[in-house]
């Protein structure tokens, strides 16, 4: 499995630093507001690095944190607000009230949309204590200072400043994104560990330095050593994250442990809405539930999303989507047609496919090259059962659920399995004006009917693309 690492600016081997489990974080949501799509196209991007190591036979622990504080507007004076302040004052509700709405949210969308848990999601409010150590450590070593209740680190003690996204000091001046100018500050780039708590200000905590509260770029540092120590292997993130959060939470940490934590850094593109980013500012904002109440499948958004590499931007489009969808109906539909096949190993055919798809995946995750192989898998002039076999195999990756219909196929449902007594009953009556209605029933619910010597059996009707296309 290889990488591209932001930080070398080249593709690298993922290599656990313990050689026995990837240990990896990500950036996780901001929970003041709904994820939408863009934000859970990130999201993704640590479920498929997770999968894909898996589909290797590599372990892996992943640790997503909820930013439930901390997440600052701005890094100046007492009044900087949190933006759960901001979604107090917007919705009435408390500030755990509105973190737990936003995150049950957020779960709900990536389950949709195949994102499986990981394996701990640390809330950034129950770790104050981690972040109030890692703060005193900066302290004592000298890479930070206290003015008047706020704990700034000083970007001039720590020499590879700017390595991860280019924004060196020499670069840098007041006015970047977050760089106002602050009296208390050494140096314009300077940012805050710990931050005085105004009259205001509704979640504070005490410290040795006063009432405050953390900044944003603390809460990863404390809570990604905490789960992973202080050496671990993949970071990830949206690009919008690289500068200033992931620099400055670099900074901290290394400057801490007195080495590199991180191994690799790993960002996804942006996702943009008919060309524009998306973004709430511009009200072009779509959720995950937005695509079910379309009547598409959640999970063709993951199709969406692997016809393009994760670094590169991705336009977003219900035109691509629905194509997606019916594309995975139809994936689907030809599972359940084909079948598992009892086989003793693939054929050589197979076996070269399989290849291809899985240097695919470990050549820095080309999901789209892996999608060929994928749609050539479908016509190849190999046995259905081969098929199949690579599909459901393949299915540990991609995480599109292809084997739904062929599940349903063996299991009807209980409404069905209620016509289906009925209709029998029925015919032992001799009763077969009634059991024609119930085949028709049948047949409209999507089932194909076959009389059998033990009696009605059903199997999902097979759409062929020619009668789809039909009016």
């Amino acid at each position: 499995m290889r990488l591209y690492n932001s930080l070398t600016r080249q593709v690298e081997e993922v290599r656990p630093a313990d050689r026995r489990t990837v240990r990896m974080y990500s950036c996780g949501p901001t929970v003041y507001r709904y994820a939408h799509v863009g934000n859970m196209r990130t999201f993704m991007l640590g479920d498929v690095i997770r999968r894909a190591l898996r589909f290797e036979g590599q372990d892996v622990l992943w640790v997503m944190n909820i930013t439930d504080v901390g997440h600052m507007t701005d890094d100046v004076g007492e009044e900087a607000r949190d933006r759960m302040d901001i979604a107090v004052a917007d919705e009435g509700l408390a500030p755990m009230e509105i973190a737990r709405k936003y995150t049950e949210a957020f779960l709900e969308d990536a389950d949709a949309i195949g994102i499986e848990r990981a394996d701990v999601y640390p809330k950034a409010t129950e770790h104050i204590q981690e972040m109030l150590e890692l703060t005193r450590t900066l302290l004592d070593k000298g890479h930070a200072y206290e003015v008047d209740g706020n704990v700034y680190f000083d970007v001039r003690s720590f020499a590879g400043y700017g390595r991860l996204s280019g924004n060196t000091l020499e670069k840098l001046r007041p006015g970047h994104r977050q760089l106002e100018a602050d009296p208390n500050k050494r140096h314009h780039a300077d940012f805050a560990l710990w931050k005085r708590a105004g009259a205001n200000r509704l979640m504070k905590w005490e410290s040795p330095w006063g009432q405050g509260f953390p900044g944003w770029h603390i809460e990863c540092s404390a809570m990604s050593m905490k789960y992973l120590g202080d050496r671990f292997d993949i970071h990830t993130g949206g690009a919008d994250l690289k500068f200033p959060h992931h620099e400055d939470e670099l900074a901290q940490s290394d400057a801490a442990t007195g080495h590199p934590v991180v191994g690799i850094w790993v960002y996804g593109g942006f996702l943009q809405f008919s060309g524009q980013k998306m973004a709430k500012s511009r009200g072009n904002i779509t959720r995950v539930s937005e695509i079910a109440e379309q009547g598409a499948d959640p999970l063709a958004f993951r199709l969406v999303c692997f016809g393009t590499r994760y670094r590169s931007e991705m336009d977003f489009s219900w035109e691509a989507l629905e194509a997606a969808d019916r594309r995975l109906t139809m994936l689907r539909q030809r599972m359940a047609e084909w079948a598992p096949a009892e086989r003793d190993g693939l054929s050589p055919e197979a076996k070269e496919l399989d290849h291809r798809f899985r240097e695919a995946v470990a050549d820095d995750l080309d999901m789209p090259s892996a999608l060929v192989v994928l749609g050539e898998t479908v016509s190849a002039g190999i046995a259905d059962g081969d098929k199949y076999g690579l599909l459901a195999s393949w299915d540990a990756v991609t995480g599109f659920d292809l084997e739904r219909l062929a599940r349903e196929r063996s299991e009807p449902p209980e409404d069905v399995q209620a016509l289906i007594e009925e209709r029998d009953e029925a015919r032992r009556v001799r009763a077969f004006a009634r059991s024609d209605e119930i085949r028709a029933r049948l047949i409209e619910m999507g089932w194909e009917v076959m009389d059998t010597a033990d009696g009605t059996k059903v199997r999902p009707r097979i759409i062929r693309p020619r009668e789809a296309s039909e009016p």
